[in-house]
This record gives C-alpha cells, structure tokens and sequence, in this order.
C-alpha cells in the first residue's frame, strides 16, 4: 500500500497521509449531536428516494411491522438475528432496521465503504505475495500468533465484562468491538514511539493486516445485514470468475473490473445478507498485479501502474475524504452515552489488547520455540499492544454493524470506540515508563531489549 502522493505540498500530505478529514468528521459530528441530534439524524437518515418521488416508504414500513407484530412472528432469536417474518423488512437494510432507504447513510456505510474495505483488502491480499508480510510462514508465524492474542484478549473482556454486569442480552453481539486495530492511526503512533526502521513497527503493520482480514472474515460471518440468502453467493463465484476473464483478456483498466465484477459481486453480498461493504473485496485478487510486495505504506508503490496499484492510487485520497464523511455520519453521540458498553469496549482495547498480544507472543517464543524480531523485547510487545488498542474507525464500524437497531447501546459502544483513541495516549505513557525512545534506522539493531 502507498502512502499518499510524493508530489503533493507537504500540507495536502499531511492531511491525507494522517486520517485528518475521519478526525474532523468525528469531531463535527460528536458536537452536531450535542446541539442537535435531531436534526443530524433527519439529515442522514431521510430517505432521498422518498424525498424525489413523494412516496412514504417509511409509513410502508411501519405497517409491515405492525402487520408482523399481529402475526406473533416479530421476534428477535437469541444470537441477535431477525426472524423469518422480519425478513422482507431487514434484509436490504441499511444497517438501521431498514426502515430508512436509499439515504445519506446507506450511500456512505455501504456504498461508499466498499472502497475503503476494497482497499484494506488489497492490503492483505498483497501482504500474501512474495516479499509481503504473511509471505513467509516462519517470519508471520508469532505476529499472527500475537493477532489471535489481540482478537482472543479483547473479546474474552468484553463477553465476562457482559456476564459480570449482567448484560449479556443487551451488549454480548458487540464482542467484536474491541477486537479491530486502526492501521493508519497505529502507524502513525507506533512511528512517533519506536522512530523509523525499528522492527516493532513491522511488526504491528503485520499484525494489523492480520487483524485487518480477521476484522473482514468477523464482518462477514457474525454481523449479517439480515437472514442470510447464501444462493445470492452464486453472482459472487460468477463475478470473481468474470474478473480472471478480464485478467486472461489483459484489460488493464481497473475500471472495467470495478464497474462489471465489482458491482455485480456488491449487489450479490447485498442481496445475500452480508454487509455490502464487503461487496468489492472479493475482486481484488482478479486485477491484474505486481508479483512481489514491497511493504505497506511503501513509497516505492507509486512508481507501480499495474491496476491494482492503479486502483488504489486513484482512490486513495477520495477514501479519505469518505472516511471523513463516515465519522460525520456515525460518530454523532452524545457526552451521556457513556454507559457499559462504553467501559466494556475501552477494557477490550486498553487492557485485553496488550494482554492478549502479550501472553500469545510469550506463549509462542517459550512454549512454541518461535522468535521474535532482533532488536524486540517484551517492552516493546506490550507497547505495541498498548498502540493496537487504537481502534476508532473499524470499532466503529464493526459497532454500527453489531447494533443495527440504533438505540442507547449503539451510542454507548460508538463512545468507545471513539474514546479508544485515548490508547494513543497511553501507549506514549507506557513508552515513557518503559524507557523507549525513537531510534533512527540505523540504530534499529542496536537498541537493547
């Protein structure tokens, strides 16, 4: 994965290069829900195909319910799924009932989104090439280990956390909340800590894509849009197979994979039930692409044309701005949503995080005889794990999509996941306590464990 444009003035790089438009958005938002949440609710929410054509789809809606309400079929099984009889109704939601239609929030959340988790696997799909993070087995061996640690450690808080305050009904669907790492703000914090060229920056991005595909494979199996239509998966198998149509034809403009197999694998993952975020993903693999990777977030990227590399090029930056929109539109809670979920999503990120990472890479090195990085120490595993609780953006998606129904718990998860950019803070203070200062590259190997 490139990191932004070489070319562009220092300022504009910065303010893509840094997630600066999601932090703004976040910030608008939280403040707009605090004046008006009313108003930001309408704004997202309004159904624009009922705005053009005058149609009161929602009144429609309501009377679906009502009628499923009389037939004794409305509700919900213990996992959290919807019924049979709600299913005409939740199946192509928007992630909110579906009751609010073609509007603001489903163009961003499902549409929009595809890109930037098209992007995130393009991440994974390269760390698998030669040269790329996951390449080789022995190297990914204890960082993957260290990601199950990361997804095992935060969960198991959250679900006894959930037991212990007697909420397992109302917030046990979250539990994948705190298991996500945001990669751009953990680079960002992990290269401010460690310095540049110091291996425990390696060895968080390899963890994070990890926990990145973990993150997709969560999404699509455990937080469905509605009861799953696994037929639909069909027009999935058929787009991947028109995209190495393509491949073998040598189209090389990857507009052509996105706008044929691209839309027909969205609209497939949309009508089976599964989070059309996740729609574009399975193309990826289908561009055509470089055979070697050379590292995410490698400036050496820019000077690939291939069209996966040229996809991503072109919509690096309007991923940004998307991301921006997506913290304007989902990030809009109040300061007295803090409640359980709140704690239960911030003890997963500050507290399981560091120490499932922890105990899974001491579990690998003395039980497993595995190794960590030259030049790594335990001080410098549990300061990245401190650096991995930074969720914000893929928390906060992953809590919109655990909570569709919205309400009091959505709010209170959606405040951890927000707060958890908190672990930015921490993991300086651990860096501090533990006596880790910023290296040069040079001086990667040299500093003592």
């Amino acid at each position: 994965m490139s990191h932004g444009n070489s070319s562009s003035p220092t300022a504009i790089r910065f303010l893509f290069e840094n997630s600066v438009f999601l932090i703004v958005g976040a910030v608008l938002a939280l403040i707009w829900a605090n004046v008006d949440s009313a108003s930001h609710k309408a704004f997202f929410e309004t159904d624009l195909l009922q705005l053009v054509t005058g149609a009161n789809h929602e009144e429609e809606a309501h009377s679906d319910e009502s009628h499923t309400h009389e037939s004794g079929n409305s509700s919900k099984t213990a996992s959290g799924s919807t019924s049979d009889a709600e299913h005409g109704e939740a199946e192509h939601g928007d992630g909110h009932s579906g009751t609010h239609g073609f509007s603001l929030y489903f163009i961003i959340n499902d549409l929009l989104m595809a890109l930037f988790f098209a992007i995130a696997g393009k991440e994974v799909w390269e760390s698998l090439l030669p040269g790329g993070a996951l390449s080789n087995p022995r190297k990914a061996a204890t960082p993957l280990l260290a990601t199950l640690g990361g997804i095992i450690g935060p969960a198991g808080l959250y679900l006894l956390g959930a037991l212990a305050f007697n909420e397992w009904a109302e917030l046990g669907r979250g539990w994948a909340i705190p298991c996500a790492t945001d990669i751009a703000f953990s680079y960002l914090i992990a290269r401010i800590i460690f310095g540049h060229g110091h291996p425990a920056i390696a060895f968080l991005l390899l963890l994070a894509i990890a926990d990145d595909a973990a993150g997709l494979i969560i999404l699509a199996i455990f937080y469905p849009t509605g009861d799953l239509q696994l037929t639909w998966l069909i027009a999935t198998v058929t787009a991947v197979t028109i995209g190495f149509v393509f491949r073998r034809m040598k189209i090389q403009s990857f507009w052509w994979y996105l706008l044929i197999p691209g839309s027909l694998s969205w609209l497939s993952f949309y009508m089976a039930g599964i989070h059309p975020a996740l729609g574009l993903v399975p193309i990826i693999p289908t561009l055509p692409h470089a055979h070697t990777d050379l590292g995410i977030f490698a400036i050496k990227e820019l000077d690939r044309h291939d069209p996966l590399n040229e996809f991503e090029h072109f919509f690096k930056c309007p991923v940004e701005i998307i991301l921006g929109l997506f913290g304007l539109c989902n990030a809009a809670v109040t300061f007295s949503s803090v409640g359980t979920g709140t704690w239960l999503v911030l003890a997963g990120l500050f507290v399981g995080k560091p120490l499932g990472i922890g105990l899974l890479t001491l579990f690998a090195e003395k039980v497993l005889g595995l190794q960590i990085p030259e030049g790594m120490g335990y001080k410098h595993i549990i300061t990245l794990g401190c650096i991995a609780g930074i969720g914000f953006t893929v928390a906060l998606f992953v809590s919109v999509a655990a909570f569709p129904d919205g309400g009091e718990v959505l709010d209170s998860v959606k405040m951890g996941a927000l707060l958890s950019f908190g672990a930015a803070i921490l993991s300086i203070v651990v860096a501090k306590l533990l006596g880790i200062k910023p290296i040069h590259p040079d001086a990667a190997t040299t500093e003592s464990a």
